[in-house]
Formats: structure tokens, C-alpha cells, sequence
């Protein structure tokens, strides 16, 4: 630990200056000559803010959220089920990806993801394209870090009305870090098992009575319990806000820059992960490797009238740009158990998203009657050019087997075009108009009603042989949902929903000349559940929900080169999920999950009754932290999967694991703060996820991380 520490002494010994010389600020800021009006104001917002900033320090329950309504509503009055991981919960948890916190959300697991790329199962449904920023979307594909989060929202169900087309299992929303004007001096320095080294650093405050800044930055460069394996990270995301009267201007940009060695796991052998050891590289560590860059920027704008009237508009532009390359297991273990076949690839994928999100808010009150209508716009533009390589080895040959002695050494391969590569240019326009109301009749009933229509249009030129293919689809997504409170800490809520995916896929690159003739997939989910507050502190939830996806392709039985949209798949399943204070020592997060997912009828890719992959019948997943003393707590989790098919085909089980984790947190003086977490206390071997058969990740050992933190 001490050697990892000498390493960042400068940049431990920067963080702590920076802290420091921006202290005075505050004096500064007080001594600001104000009107008497704007002293009232920024009085009056500065004690919203430090309430807000306390409660999230001593809890880890959020009362409420905006995205699913668009509306600032309290989660029990929300007709659908939310798993909300606020800034507390991530930094007790130490994990840094967001991929990694998915763990403690019931209902969702997270894929191995085939381009190194964040991959969700929600409720049955896998995902490449269904994450948000602030509520806009986020489809690219990478692996998502929370350094500039301020909490991570998992809305379960269909949610087309506010996010748009996809969504059908579910959506993830990040909340982003914005300026304020409640001074924020924090960082972290983070070291641990296997060359982990990360630094975080969180400066902001008020400026002036009316502009506050902030900046978020991370730099990571840390090993992995697997041979050969290792990543390097860097983001940096300055934040402003400008208050002047009745209207709200926030603006900010990031850069986040993300290289990895591409890892694809282990492949299967018997049916089974190969009994390879868990640290054993598959391809070549030389070739395998990826880059992402991410460019963007955005300004909200948000006026308040104080009668009722509020007017937001939303306007977000950004980059990204991929490169990966890879050589992997393209095979199971051979019967004799001696030898595996590679195959190669490489893509290179350039995005330029748009987007505009307009929004009008209304509420009133007569006598007994509460509402609150919201009407509103989304305008976007998206164009990708992406190109992909095939890898021959010896310049030769697509395939090339390997003994398992020796799956990760150099490989002689190249890449170049195939004849059925992809090197095409889409382009999606997306408009779109909604409307809901969110209706109050007396003091405990609810009801939530709207829909959403957009315009899809995509077009894809193939520059390989110069051919264009569109097509334009016209989606209407209703959603209606009744909430029922008997008491003010009880509430039941029945929700239906429909959302609609277009023929193009999550990432517009399915679209051909055969699916172009497709209509869009349906996914209807219906749901009623119980959420429950027996204190301020802490909120029970429980939902029950069936979800359909319909309209799939399916071989023509009278004809198999041609497709018919018949093939069905259905989810049936129950949440429950934990959240917040138990008592004034005891906090936990966690749920659990029972789910059945299964093909009802034929689809091109599963037989009928086959079960869809990576969804455990059971998950079960709680972190306690509990306070011994005035200075020391102690963490304490589980997670648990059942066992789960890796393929469609059903033919890889992946068997079902338990893992324990531990922490110790301890209060140091100078606003310090000690962290230890430990992953997989004993040590067990078990596969974490897969992409497919013969790319399954082995779980991490036992993993300490340890960090230092400055904190007011």
C-alpha cells in the first residue's frame, strides 16, 4: 500500500492544495455586496441545498425523483418500481463502474458486453442503447464510470413516455453533479489489489449570489486479477449555474477518455466455464485492446413564473469515438479438453448525437383537486459511421485453434475487410410531442396518464456496395398508471405501459433490406406494487409485473428465407427492494429478484420455451452499514445469483454463486476519512456473466480497496 501511495503523493498533495486555496472563496463570496432581494434569494436556495447535501449523508434513501414523470415527484408516488443509488450508497460501496453497482438493483444484471460496452438485462430484456444523461440519451456504446455522478437511477418497465423509443425492460438514468452554491471541497485517493490506482477530485461553490462552478475530475490507471489485463481512465467535467430571478441557466462539458485491454473471459467446456484458471488470458494481449473518447456538452435552461408555471428546455450535444480490436474464443473447449479456437475482429465507430428535450409544466389547485400537466417536444439527430474488420490468421484463415497451454500468446493475424463487413453511414432523426397529467383528487388517490408519439426515421448507406436503406416508423407509447395512499407512508400503485423498438435495433446497425420491411417491437409491461415508509428514513418497495415483447422476427415456416413477425417472449416476476436508515446506526440497500423469462413463440434466434440468458431465476442482493462508534462503521453484503443460461441456445449453464463482501469505514481528523472494502471475503471461485457461450468472465478473488478521502 505504501509503495502504491508514494506513487501519487503529488497528485494527493495537488488535491489537498486545491482544497485549500479555494477555501477563501467563501469569505469572498460572503463579503459580495447583495441587493436586499438577492439575499433573500440565495439565502433562501442555500438552505434547500445544505438541507438536501446533509440528508444525503446521513441516509441512503432518495425521496424523489424527476425522470420517470418528468416532474419532481416523491418515489411512493411513482406508479412504477425504481431502484435509486444516491451519492452516499456509491461511495460506501466503493465501486466505481457503473456496471458494478448494478449489483445491487433487483431485476437487473449486467452482460459481459461483447464490444467492452455496458450491457443490462432489465426484466428479461438485454440492452446496449438504454441509458440516460439528466434524462437524455446516452445509447453509445462503453463502459460508464459514476466520478461526476451524483446518483444512479434504475426505472424498471416500459418507458417510452419519457424516454423515448427502447426501453422496454427498463432504462438507466444518470444524475450528473451540478454546480451549486453550497461549498463542495472532496477527494479521494484510491489504491487496492492487483495495481488498482484512482484519484477523484469534487471542488464548487457560489461564486457571486447568482453563478456558482464546479469541477469533477478523475484520473485511473489500475491492473486486474486476470493475466495480461489493464486499463487507464481520465475525465474531467466543469459545471456552471446562473441564477437570475425567476429563471435557472446550468451549462457544462466533459471529456472522458477511456483505453483497456479487451478482455472476453473464458470459454465453455462440456457445458459448462472450462475449469481454466480464473487468471488465464484468452487471445492475444498485443491485439486486444480498445479506446473511447467522449466529447460533450450542455445547457439547460429552466424558468419559473412561482404560479404554477415552469418552462425547461434541454439541449445536449456529444461525441463519441470507439476504436476496439480483439482476438477471442470463438469456440467451446474441444471434447479432448486440450485445445480452442480464436476468431478476430476489429470496429471503429464514430457518433455525433444531438439532442433537444423541450419541456412545459403546469400545475394548479382547486378544492380538491391537484394537477399537474406536462406537454413537451424532443428533437434529436444522430449520425454513426462505423467499420468493421475480420481477423485472418496467417493472413489466411478466419479460425485458428490453440492449445489451452498457451491461449494468450502473440498471434499472427491481420485484419481487413470481409465481404459482409459492415462500413455504413446511418443517420436517425427522431421528433416527438408528449403529454401526461398527473392527477390529485383529494389526499389519497392518483392518477398518471399519457403518451408520447415520435417520428423514427433512420437511413443507412452501405459504402460497400453503395446501397441506401431507410425506413420511417411513427411510434405511439401510452402510458396510464392509478396510485392509491391509505396513509401517508403507504402507498399501492397498477401501472400499464407500452414501448416500441424499431427494426433498426439499439445501435440502427440491424437494419437491412429484409428488416427494413419489419414493423417495430412492442414490449407492454403491467405491473402493481406496494411501497411503504415506516420512517422518513428508510422505504420498502414491492412490485409484481408481467412483460410482454412482441412483433419479433421469425423464420416463415413456409418458407425459411423469409421473416414473420410472430416470435413472443414474456417475463413474469416479483421485486423487492430495501432502501435507507433501518435505525440511526443501521443502513442497507438491496432486493431481491424472482423472475421467469421465456420465448413463447419461435423467434429467429430461440426455439419456443427456451429461457433467455443472464436472467437467474433468484437474485438477492443487501449492504449493511452499521456505525460502532462515533468515528467507525462496519459494511457487510451478499450478492447471490442463481444459475443462468450464458446463449439463447441454452446449451452453457452458468452455476449459481454467493459472494460475500465486507468494509470498514473510519472518521479521521482534518475532515479525513479511511475506507477499506473487500470483495469476495471468501475467496470464492464463480462466473460473473458471459457474452455467449464461450466468452464468460470469471469473478474477481478476494479484492481489497482501500482509500483516503477529504471531506467537510
Amino acid at each position: 500500500m505504501r509503495s502504491v501511495l508514494n506513487k501519487y503523493n503529488m497528485s494527493f498533495v495537488f488535491m489537498l492544495a486545491t482544497v485549500v486555496a479555494t477555501a477563501p472563496l467563501v469569505q469572498d463570496t460572503a463579503r459580495t455586496p447583495r441587493t436586499t432581494a438577492d439575499s433573500a434569494a440565495a439565502q433562501s436556495l442555500l438552505a434547500v441545498r445544505v438541507s438536501a447535501d446533509r440528508s444525503s449523508r446521513t441516509q441512503y434513501r432518495v425521496t424523489h425523483t424527476r425522470s420517470s414523470t418528468r416532474t419532481l415527484t416523491p418515489l411512493r408516488d411513482v406508479p412504477q418500481s425504481i431502484t435509486v443509488l444516491g451519492p452516499q450508497i456509491l461511495r460506501d460501496l466503493g465501486l466505481q463502474p457503473m456496471a458494478r453497482a448494478m449489483e445491487y438493483v433487483p431485476g437487473v444484471t449486467m452482460g459481459q458486453g461483447e464490444g467492452h460496452r455496458d450491457a443490462p438485462t432489465i426484466r428479461g430484456q438485454s440492452t446496449t442503447a438504454d441509458f440516460f444523461v439528466d434524462g437524455v440519451r446516452d445509447d453509445a456504446q462503453y463502459f460508464r464510470d459514476s466520478y461526476n455522478v451524483s446518483q444512479i437511477e434504475a426505472l424498471k418497465g416500459a418507458n417510452a413516455l419519457a424516454f423515448g423509443r427502447g426501453g422496454g425492460g427498463g432504462v438507466i438514468n444518470r444524475v450528473m453533479k451540478q454546480a451549486e452554491w453550497t461549498p463542495t471541497r472532496s477527494g479521494r485517493l484510491q489504491s487496492g489489489s492487483f495495481d488498482e490506482r484512482r484519484v477523484t477530485i469534487d471542488v464548487g461553490q457560489g461564486l457571486t449570489s447568482q453563478l456558482a462552478a464546479r469541477v469533477n475530475a478523475l484520473h485511473e490507471k489500475s491492473g486486474s486479477y486476470r493475466d495480461f489485463v489493464s486499463h487507464e481512465k481520465s475525465g474531467v467535467s466543469p459545471t456552471v449555474a446562473l441564477h437570475a430571478g425567476k429563471t435557472m441557466l446550468r451549462a457544462g462539458v466533459e471529456h472522458f477518455v477511456d483505453s483497456r485491454t479487451v478482455d472476453r473471459g473464458i470459454p465453455s467446456a462440456s457445458g459448462r466455464p472450462s475449469a481454466l484458471d480464473w487468471r488465464t488470458f484468452v487471445g492475444d494481449p498485443a491485439q486486444n485492446r480498445s479506446s473511447m473518447t467522449v466529447n460533450g456538452a450542455h445547457v439547460l435552461a429552466e424558468y419559473d413564473n412561482s404560479r404554477g408555471l415552469t418552462v425547461r428546455t434541454h439541449t445536449r450535444a456529444v461525441r463519441y469515438d470507439k476504436f476496439y480490436q480483439n482476438v477471442f474464443a470463438s469456440s467451446a473447449v474441444n471434447a479432448a479438453g486440450t485445445q480452442v479456437n480464436l476468431g478476430a475482429y476489429s470496429t471503429a465507430t464514430d457518433r455525433r448525437s444531438v439532442f433537444n428535450q423541450s419541456d412545459l409544466v403546469y400545475a394548479s389547485r382547486v378544492g380538491a383537486i391537484r394537477q399537474t400537466l406536462v406537454a413537451g417536444t424532443e428533437f434529436s439527430r444522430q449520425a454513426t459511421d462505423n467499420v468493421r474488420l475480420t481477423g485472418y490468421f496467417d493472413d489466411v484463415s478466419t479460425s485458428r485453434a490453440v492449445p489451452l497451454t498457451a491461449t494468450g500468446g502473440p498471434t499472427p493475424v491481420t485484419f481487413r475487410a470481409s465481404a459482409t463487413d459492415a462500413d455504413n453511414h446511418a443517420v436517425a432523426n427522431v421528433a416527438a410531442a408528449f403529454a401526461q397529467e398527473q392527477l390529485h383528487v383529494g389526499e389519497h388517490l392518483q392518477f398518471v396518464l399519457g403518451a408520447r408519439y415520435d417520428r423514427f426515421a433512420v437511413r443507412v448507406r452501405d459504402h460497400r456496395t453503395d446501397a441506401v436503406t431507410q425506413r420511417v416508423d411513427y411510434l405511439l407509447s401510452p402510458r396510464g398508471g392509478v396510485v392509491f395512499t391509505p396513509l401517508r407512508t403507504l402507498s399501492m400503485y397498477g401501472s400499464v405501459g407500452i414501448s416500441s423498438l424499431p427494426s433498426a435495433g439499439d445501435q440502427f446497425s440491424s437494419l437491412s433490406a429484409s428488416s427494413s420491411t419489419l414493423t417495430p417491437e412492442q414490449f407492454h409491461n403491467r405491473e402493481v406494487g406496494v411501497k411503504w415508509t415506516p420512517s422518513e428514513a428508510v422505504e420498502l418497495n414491492t412490485a409484481w409485473y408481467r412483460l410482454d415483447r412482441t412483433n419479433s422476427a421469425a423464420p416463415d415456416p413456409a418458407n425459411p428465407t423469409l421473416l414473420v413477425q410472430t416470435g413472443a417472449q414474456r417475463t413474469n416476476g416479483v421485486e423487492v427492494g430495501v432502501t435507507g436508515a433501518v435505525t440511526s446506526r443501521w443502513n442497507v440497500v438491496g432486493g431481491l429478484a424472482v423472475q421467469q423469462a421465456r420465448m413463447l413463440n419461435r423467434t429467429s434466434s430461440a426455439r419456443a420455451d427456451a429461457t433467455v440468458p443472464l436472467v437467474p431465476r433468484t437474485t438477492l442482493s443487501l449492504w449493511n452499514k452499521v456505525r460502532v462508534s462515533s468515528r467507525a462503521s462496519l459494511g457487510a453484503g451478499v450478492v447471490h445469483q442463481g444459475q443462468r443460461y450464458a446463449a439463447i441456445d441454452n446449451s452453457v449453464r452458468l452455476p449459481a454463486f454467493t459472494r460475500l463482501d465486507g468494509g470498514l469505514f473510519v472518521s479521521l481528523p482534518l475532515s479525513l476519512s479511511m475506507q477499506a472494502n473487500v470483495e469476495n471475503v471468501l475467496d470464492t471461485r464463480y462466473a460473473a456473466t458471459s457474452h455467449g457461450n464461450n466468452n464468460i468472465m470469471p469473478g474477481a478473488p478476494r479484492t481489497v480497496r482501500l482509500s483516503l478521502s477529504v471531506m467537510p
